[in-house]
């Protein structure tokens, strides 16, 4: 049997945090409900005591939310957590996210504590959330700049106090996948009530690894990771949670996992987080940018041509993109032209073919994209061949439409003619 990993996301939370991605109320209920038709285990919707807007999307995304956990961040103080459980009280599944600082670098200049006073901040807040919720995750933040023994006492203090889900971030985008992998094995190793809580991750993407440290802690023992849709967040970003559950799904066998998570609406739930937030994503960022099952390369045109596998790991459908595109460009090759000239409804001879792709070749390397528009544009515009016009005139469809069904174009592409249409008035 597949071991289940739990999928929390925290794009209303730290994704929100990152400039430019501030959400009202209705925007946040609105994701939260695609989050879970996505599938997401847990949506953590804010940080209620940073703002009352904060504060009155969490409790409404609490009370809307059916099926997933719906949590709330707190910071290790009395007053946090109480205004985390005010918003969290009416969900089904509630859960208390709290947190402190476990560096040295961030107890001596952002906390002013000791280690035996986060040591006692932590026992008291989840023995305090755990007070008034059914269920209570922690985090050590900045874990991966953490002294690792200081690191195992906190862990398990936070576990003896009633946490059920330890979380373990690299909140600045430290650690190389190596290194973080070695941290998760060794809190399974030496924490000695680590049984008794879900090991999770949250990996920042600074050093451009928060994906792969999220998979090799999978592969050390991980149970949840903590991710954002597009990979929104802090500075950087947050491990995407499209490349996180597509190499999942991707690689299964070398995982042997399972998510929860329907990977035919990660595009749909892309679309709407760029749709409201008016921030688009990278146009080759891997599995939901323009050109992840985009191919303008001839070789890779063909390959696709003749079998998909050929340069596709994955299918569109897949992940919800409807098709996969052959874009027409400088790099292109006579094969992709004939397919969409085909398509168009058009099928030439060898020696038209030759004449038209050599004309091609010379409008792409002027224009970024030769589109569909263009393609019909030319043949209805007529042609010149050798200075002269041609008087035979092609349109789609022809004037004859052979038993086939395709349409004979009954003409020739040249440099002249295509020329000709491009200066145009």
């Amino acid at each position: 049997m597949k071991k289940r990993i739990q999928i929390f996301d925290t794009t209303l939370r730290d994704g929100e945090q990152a400039p430019g991605f501030s959400m009202n109320l209705q925007e946040k209920v609105r994701l939260a409900r695609q989050l879970e038709l996505l599938g997401a285990d847990v949506i953590e919707a804010g940080f209620p005591i940073s703002s009352e807007g904060d504060f009155q999307a969490v409790r409404a995304i609490a009370k809307q939310t059916r099926k997933a956990t719906v949590a709330g961040l707190s910071r290790a103080k009395k007053g946090d957590i109480d205004r985390a459980w005010e918003a969290l009280q009416h969900a089904r599944h509630p859960r208390i996210h709290t947190f402190i600082a476990t560096s040295d670098i961030h107890m001596e200049h952002k906390l002013k504590k000791t280690r035996a006073e986060v040591l006692a901040d932590t026992r008291m807040a989840v023995e305090y959330a755990r007070s008034l919720c059914p269920e209570v995750e922690f985090s050590a933040e900045d874990a991966t700049r953490s002294d690792v023994d200081f690191l195992c006492q906190v862990v398990e203090t936070a576990i003896d106090a009633g946490a059920a889900v330890i979380n373990i971030p690299d909140t600045v985008g430290y650690s190389m996948p190596w290194e973080f992998g070695e941290l998760i094995r060794t809190l399974r190793e030496r924490v000695p009530n680590m049984h008794k809580a879900i090991l999770s991750v949250h990996c920042h993407n600074d050093l451009g690894v928060g994906t792969a440290n999220s998979l090799m802690a999978v592969r050390n023992g991980a149970q949840q990771i903590e991710c954002t849709m597009n990979g929104i967040g802090e500075r950087a970003g947050n491990a995407a949670l499209e490349e996180v559950i597509m190499a999942l799904h991707t690689r299964n066998a070398e995982f042997e996992v399972e998510t929860s998570i329907d990977t035919t609406q990660i595009y749909p739930t892309s679309r709407m987080l760029t749709e409201i937030t008016g921030m688009d994503v990278q146009v080759n960022k891997s599995i939901v940018g323009r050109n992840a099952f985009s191919h303008e390369a001839g070789i890779h045109q063909d390959g696709m041509l003749k079998n998909p596998q050929t340069y596709e790991i994955m299918t569109p459908a897949s992940v919800g993109v409807a098709s996969s595109s052959i874009v027409l460009g400088k790099h292109s090759g006579r094969r992709a032209l004939g397919a969409r000239l085909q398509r168009l409804g058009f099928e030439l001879s060898r020696e038209e073919m030759d004449d038209a792709y050599e004309a091609f070749i010379v409008i792409a390397d002027r224009k970024k994209e030769v589109v569909d528009e263009d393609l019909l544009g030319m043949a209805a515009n007529g042609f010149r061949k050798n200075g002269k016009h041609n008087t035979r005139r092609a349109s789609a469809p022809s004037t004859s439409t052979p038993s086939n069904g395709v349409s004979q174009m009954n003409t020739s592409f040249t440099q002249d003619s295509l020329y000709e249409y491009f200066n145009r008035p």
